[in-house]
């Protein structure tokens, strides 16, 4: 054993709840391997399709099986942020491969969809099932079979949740995740929320608003908060997915370029056709999902991964539940403070010491594994460390640094911002659900009001452009679960609660919808499973109803006595505005299919 031995504790549950279903997972991949994955199973006429293209003596290599085959997985658009600089990381790729005697090819390309353009849009309700989109399409790239290994390059919300799941489908083949990285600091982060704020007050206009986001939100990279897509970084980093330290180094930097080449080559090192064959089914395993969870609680990760880590884990065979995170949560500390849970953003963070201090201290405390495997090797104290540009313009790497660079923004664990991690589960008659606490004031953890029933983030605008939120309330938005709209985020919500919080009231929202990984100070219980259109209690909630939400002892109550709560019918109400327009119709299915939040919400089976 590498780590504490509650923490061991945690992972050995894991595995023997898994221990079935893992099983039937990994003689799944091993009887893929078997079959040779890669092009000796492919007759001439499949083979001359699969490398038509390809020069002379790539065709010769490729046909004799003499050399590994590098499939990309890309996510690259040129309207996000993040991933543009994608555009030029396949040339870097095939050159980087041919330097070490292998060839790549661009396997397929997966959508990428930013919450940040559809917040509050009819598009927001395609956004959860988009990863599962995206573990479909990157499964018809890697179907071909041409492949000994893939290189995943994505970074934002569902995007790298739905990478994971296809690598771990395909996972015979050896995968590395490749990042883009954070664009540099812009607007600071709370300066933006202030002039959001100040718009929904009509304190100023359009104009205002619009200059202050473009200042945030203003190149190349993705959003320098601590939301999803950085929490995505993180955990692909900290689970051995990355090599070390990629995760937050900028575009277009030469270092960028150097971490890029580098994973390209790695990836080909570690093939069934080299001494180091490291299947990635093989590689992530219990451990490997438990230093997931730690370190999302240790860096007040997205809530959002609260569902993704499930259905990732389950695509190898693995049962996580809400328990298990939320048992985690009590034995991890917070040890970073990265907007909205501080002032400083990613940049910042990295710049204090990063990962490499951060899993330098989680391994140092026993709260990480350490003898799993990564694309790296064997170990994770290899990712304690700095990556840097060496003088012959290759990835050099060094200790990361003993004290942190700024102890507002990251601390040793000795320091610990707060002794338990930045999530937490509640459970009570409403339900199960999620809360952020790392964000949120410990004063105002715990909110005892009277519920505002609405059934859309709407409603709500408007009610407080009537006037008539200026109290303590509960908001209980309801029909926001997986099966009624999809799950879209709500983070149009944080601002007018956030106002009304600022103005003295106690208020907090109840949702069985998601939040945005950005949202922050008002407490917030979401992803409350079950929802209401499976008859979830939080459908039964009336106006006026009294809700206390105890983000310290994990609790969500309604005081309705149980007799009259099962007496209480949920309503009917017209969800078919959800099921047209902006593509919705299309997913119809899998608003159907959709599993409960707590399963990871997906719209397909996977796992063992």
């Amino acid at each position: 054993m590498t780590a504490r031995s509650d923490i061991e504790a945690i992972t050995e549950r894991i595995r023997e709840r898994s221990r079935a279903s893992r099983e039937i997972y990994l003689e799944r991949i091993e009887r893929a391997a078997g079959q040779s994955a890669n092009r000796a199973v492919l007759s001439c006429g499949n083979l001359a399709h699969g490398f038509a293209v390809c020069s002379p003596s790539e065709k010769s290599a490729l046909g004799g099986d003499k050399v590994p085959n590098l499939g990309i997985i890309t996510s690259y658009n040129d309207m996000l942020s993040a991933h543009q600089p994608f555009e030029t990381f396949p040339q870097l790729i095939k050159q980087a491969a041919q330097e070490a005697g292998g060839i790549a090819q661009v396997a397929g390309g997966v959508p990428a969809m930013c919450d940040g353009v559809t917040q509050g849009q009819p598009g927001m309700e395609l956004s959860l099932f988009s990863r599962d989109v995206i573990a479909m399409a990157a499964a018809v790239g890697l179907s071909h079979n041409m492949f000994d290994a893939a290189v995943f390059l994505g970074v934002c919300d569902k995007i790298v949740p739905g990478l994971v799941i296809a690598a771990l489908t395909f996972g015979h083949l050896p995968a590395v995740f490749i990042p883009a990285g954070p664009m540099p600091s812009g607007l600071p982060n709370d300066e933006k929320a202030k002039i959001r704020q100040l718009y929904a007050e009509g304190k100023v206009g359009r104009a205002e608003l619009l200059e202050a986001e473009s200042k945030s939100y203003h190149g190349p990279g993705t959003c320098t908060f601590y939301g999803t897509a950085n929490s995505n970084q993180m955990l692909m980093e900290i689970m051995g997915l990355h090599t070390p330290g990629a995760s937050f180094v900028n575009p277009g930097t030469p270092l960028r370029e150097a971490l890029t080449k580098e994973a390209a080559k790695r990836a080909l090192e570690i093939t069934a056709l080299s001494n180091a064959y490291t299947p990635v089914g093989r590689m992530i395993d219990e451990r490997s999902i438990v230093n997931g969870v730690v370190g999302l609680h240790a860096t007040g990760g997205s809530t959002n991964h609260t569902i993704h880590l499930i259905a990732m884990a389950a695509a190898a065979g693995i049962r996580l539940t809400w328990q298990d995170i939320s048992d985690l949560s009590d034995a991890t500390p917070l040890l970073a403070r990265v907007y909205p849970n501080g002032l400083a953003d990613v940049n910042h963070f990295h710049a204090a010491g990063g990962l490499g201090f951060l899993i330098r201290e989680l391994l140092d405390a026993g709260l990480l594994h350490e003898d799993v495997r990564t694309v790296w090797g064997e170990g994770l104290r290899p990712y304690a460390v700095e990556a840097k540009l060496g003088a012959d313009g290759s990835v050099q790497r060094e200790a990361a640094p003993k004290q942190s660079g700024d102890e507002k923004v990251l601390v040793p664990f000795a320091k610990a911002f707060q002794h338990t991690g930045g999530l937490k589960v509640l459970s009570g008659n409403v339900g199960h659900a999620v809360i952020k606490t790392s964000a949120v004031k410990p004063e105002r953890r715990i909110i005892e009001a009277p519920a505002v029933v609405l059934d859309s983030q709407q409603a709500l605008n408007d009610a407080f452009k009537a006037g008539e939120l200026d109290r303590d309330f509960v908001a209980v938005i309801r029909f926001q679960g997986p099966r009624a709209n999809g799950m879209p985020e709500l983070h149009k919500l944080t601002t007018i609660l956030g106002i009304l919080q600022d103005r003295g009231h106690k208020v907090a929202l109840v949702t069985d919808g998601r939040m945005s990984g950005a949202s922050g100070k008002v407490p917030a219980a979401i992803h409350v499973t079950p929802e209401a259109l499976e008859g979830g209690v939080i459908g039964k909630i009336c106006d006026g109803d009294m809700i206390r939400l105890d983000g310290e002892n994990g609790t969500l109550e309604v005081f309705v006595p149980e007799a009259e709560l099962k007496s209480r019918k949920v309503p009917l109400i017209d969800l078919t505005e959800n099921e047209y327009g902006f593509g919705r119709e299309l997913f119809a299915g899998f608003r159907q299919m959709a599993g409960r939040a707590d399963e990871g919400a997906s719209s397909f089976g996977i796992g063992g």
